[in-house]
This record gives structure tokens, sequence and C-alpha cells, in this order.
């Protein structure tokens, strides 16, 4: 039988076998944002957004940096607030996944760092239970930035051995948190999320034994041009979250007494000033 003569096609379009199976696969980049401030963005994260087919962000990614990707890229706001969630975290891995199946260069922008507190493991893991390709490009976190601007310390001889990162925000009651090893002096625990449970976190710190008058830091819009620092103590923790609004970082310590506040809401004389530098030179407590 003579073969039959084939369809015309428009020209320019080729098609190879039309299924997902033979098309080449894209690949996923978990990328850290930074804190907000263009400037901390690193260079391989720009790069990754430059050559971006889609961008699938967090809502706390500042329009600057959105801005580097190319105009044909895609935008889609993955964006989570408190008990509102644009998308659950579980169609996001199989949003991700199914873009770089279809042969998309995918850029999941995240705030921060993908690794702290970004669930960028899950995300990872979706990846490569799907055999699709994977790379993480990390990024400034939030505890950084804050404690560079504020001139804060997170480790400091004679006052800060350590730095424990902790979330105060768990998906049912509570935080899991080793209460007694974070109330330990002369560390800095700094806490994500922790606004809206700020006297839950000061009352089980007091509680396992450290000292109310421990100089705290909270640090509202890091990096922004809205930053807005308030400095205070454990006691006074909750009362100075209250007039905090919008994403913002609880930092315990003694070495937070270097924090440097445009109008310090309790620190508010000279002579606390001095208190405070004198419990950071003995490493001890501030009265």
């Amino acid at each position: 039988m003579a073969r039959q003569p084939a369809r015309s096609r428009k020209p320019g379009l080729v098609v190879i076998g039309g299924t997902r199976a033979q098309r080449a696969l894209g690949a996923v980049w978990l990328v850290g944002a930074g804190p907000g401030d263009p400037d901390l963005l690193t260079f391989r994260a720009f790069n990754a957004l430059r050559g971006a087919d889609v961008v699938v962000h967090d809502g706390l990614v500042s329009e600057e940096i959105l801005d580097l990707a190319p105009s044909r890229a895609r935008r889609i706001n993955v964006a989570k607030r408190k008990s509102r969630h644009t998308l659950p975290q579980d169609d996001i891995n199989q949003l991700i996944v199914a873009l770089a199946l279809d042969g998309l260069n995918v850029v999941r922008l995240k705030g921060g760092d993908p690794f702290l507190f970004g669930r960028g493991g899950e995300e990872l893991a979706a990846c490569r239970a799907a055999g699709v390709e994977c790379h993480v490009v990390p990024g400034v976190t939030a505890a950084l930035a804050a404690s560079a601007s504020a001139g804060a310390p997170l480790t400091h001889r004679g006052s800060a051995q350590a730095v424990t990162f902790v979330t105060g925000h768990a998906a049912h009651g509570e935080p899991d948190l080793d209460w007694t090893s974070l109330a330990r002096p002369n560390q800095t625990v700094v806490v994500y999320m922790g606004v809206s449970t700020a006297g839950l976190i000061a009352e089980r710190l007091v509680a396992a034994g450290r000292a109310g008058s421990t100089p705290a830091l909270i640090v509202e819009n890091a990096s922004r041009a809205d930053e807005r620092r308030v400095l205070t103590t454990l006691a006074s923790l909750a009362e100075a979250a209250q007039s905090v609004k919008g994403p913002a970082l609880l930092m315990v310590g003694e070495a937070m007494a270097m924090a440097e506040v445009q109008s310090p809401p309790s620190f508010e004389g000279r002579g606390d000033r001095e208190a405070a530098d004198a419990a950071l030179r003995r490493g001890g407590e501030f009265k």
C-alpha cells in the first residue's frame, strides 16, 4: 500500500513525539532571596533568576528582586501567611515538579535561606522522588541581616558563646523546644515566626531559668527601608511584641545589649544604657 502523504504543518513547528516522557526535562533551583534588600542577593541567585522560565515565589520576596527575572518569565505567587496559604506545601511541591517535567527552568524563590525554616528540604525531596534535577542556592537569612544592621553580634566573646535558631510557630500547640537548654546564659536565641507567641516564649525561658532582665531585641522587616528595632528585656518581650505588625525576629541574649535603636522603649536613660553595657562586659545579667 502506498504511504499516504503527510499533512501539511505550519512552518517552524517540529513535532518530536508530543508526550511528556519524550520531552527534555527542566530543572528546579531552590534560591534564597535573602531578607529583602536586593544588595544582599548572591551572584549565584542573580544568575539563576536571569535564567528562569518561571519563578515560584514567596510573598515576602521584594518586587526589586522579582524584577531581576526576565520579563518573559512567568511569576507564580505562593505566598503564605498565618492561617492563610495561597497553596498548601504539598501543592507547591507538586507544582514545581510538574513545571520542571514540562521542560521549564523553575526558580523557587524563597525569602532568606531555603534550608532555614524555609521548607526547602521538603521541596528538594519532592524533586528527587520525581527524578527532577534540583539545585540549592543559599541566601542571607534574616537573623544575619538583623544582627548586622543593628550592630548586635549573634556570638561575642564573653557574652555569647553559642547561637541557636528556633521557630516560635508550631502547627498544633506550642513549639516543642528544649527550654532548659535555651535558658542557659551567655548564648543568643533567635526565634523565627515568634511574634504571636512572644509571651509564651518569654514565659517558658524564664521558667527554665533565663533571667527576665536578659536583653531582647525585636527586628521588624530586617534589611528593608522600613526596618524597625525594639530593644527590651525578656520580661518585657510580650508587651514589646504587641507593637510589631510586619514579619519580625525575636533575638534574646546578653549580646543584644549592643544593638543600636532609634528610640529604645526600655533602655530610656543613660543609666540604663550604661547598665546594659556593663552586663555585656561581664557576660552577666542586665539589671
